[in-house]
């Protein structure tokens, strides 16, 4: 299967529709307002005066959160101008997905959204369709790069699930518990090597200092309690049931594959330093539900390199029904 060009979250506003079913990938936007703020700043504060400034959502999904960030993004910079007697600078707002996603109701979004800052200044804006895996835009073009619950999706299924035939999911307790290491460590060798490409791309794609604002699903490294949760166990517990009662083949769970990974605060540091594009400036671990870790993660900073502000969401065992595991 060709996941980017058949991956998108349910079109349409209808009940079963993402655009009425992303309240959760909304309030882990909201958790990145203070980073965004931050981001925009130190755009100001390490680069030349600013005349343009491009900003793009990765992973912008449909419906209502299509354009929460760069809403928060532009408001922060007229905020920021005004408070400094700034000129504001001409925008592009770029939002991004994979070519199947809803763009109808994105591209109804943003000319609402260009209405609104006609007072303001010039806002133009546009959708870029493609894998965010891959070059997008065009070199040193981009200030600030957004994305929210978009990265835990991965490129493909790991090939050792596939060619050893080894489900995700097993309904025997036992066979399941033996083989979930595996499936794991599978998952999070595609996540390194997705994450990778990632990085690499928007490192060729920024402007010197441009900034990165990332949001996903993971765990706490410090929360022992949690660090066996995946994403996608929440998905295969209805459809374990449904399996269970006939309404799906058990051959046909087996063979069903979600291409997501949840890495830990740790394994994220990790493949950010091993890269090497990005400096991080500030990394926060939130509980989905309690808010933010009383010990937030700042490294030292060093102003060589392009910016990286990351806000990750964990989960604990009691909470794990309502994490988000979606794309926004």
């Amino acid at each position: 299967m060709d996941f980017e060009q058949s991956l998108h979250m349910n079109k349409g506003e209808g009940e079963a529709s993402y655009a009425r079913n992303s309240t959760n990938q909304n309030a882990g936007q909201n958790k990145m307002n203070p980073l965004i703020h931050e981001a925009v700043t130190s755009l100001w504060k390490y680069t030349n005066c600013l005349k343009k400034m491009v900003i793009t959502d990765l992973g912008c999904s449909s419906g209502p959160n299509s354009l929460t960030l760069v809403k928060t993004a532009v408001d922060a910079i007229f905020r920021y101008c005004s408070d400094h007697k700034e000129l504001l600078p001409e925008i592009a707002v770029l939002l991004n997905d994979l070519p199947d996603n809803d763009f109808n109701i994105v591209a109804k979004a943003l000319s609402e959204f260009q209405q609104s800052t006609q007072g303001f200044g010039p806002v133009v804006t546009a959708m870029v369709p493609g894998s965010f895996y891959k070059r997008l835009f065009t070199s040193n073009s981009v200030h600030l790069v957004l994305s929210s619950n978009s990265l835990n999706w991965l490129s493909q299924v790991p090939e050792d699930l596939k060619e050893n035939r080894i489900p995700m999911y097993d309904s025997d307790e036992g066979l399941r518990q033996e083989k979930r290491p595996f499936v794991v460590q599978a998952c999070g060798r595609q996540f390194r090597k997705d994450l990778t490409h990632f990085l690499n791309a928007r490192a060729q794609e920024l402007v010197p200092m441009g900034q990165m604002v990332l949001s996903l699903v993971g765990t706490s490294s410090r929360d022992t309690t949690c660090q066996s949760i995946q994403p996608w166990d929440f998905a295969f517990l209805p459809l374990n049931d449904m399996a269970s009662r006939g309404v799906i083949s058990r051959e046909m769970l087996d063979s069903f594959y979600i291409p997501v990974h949840g890495p830990s605060d740790k394994e994220l540091m990790e493949i950010i330093e091993d890269e090497g594009s990005f400096e991080i400036n500030n990394m926060q671990v939130h509980h989905l539900m309690t808010g933010t870790d009383k010990r937030p993660i700042i490294p030292k900073i060093e102003r060589s390199r392009p910016g990286l502000h990351s806000s990750q969401q964990s989960c604990s065992i009691s909470e794990a029904r309502k994490a988000s595991w979606m794309s926004s």
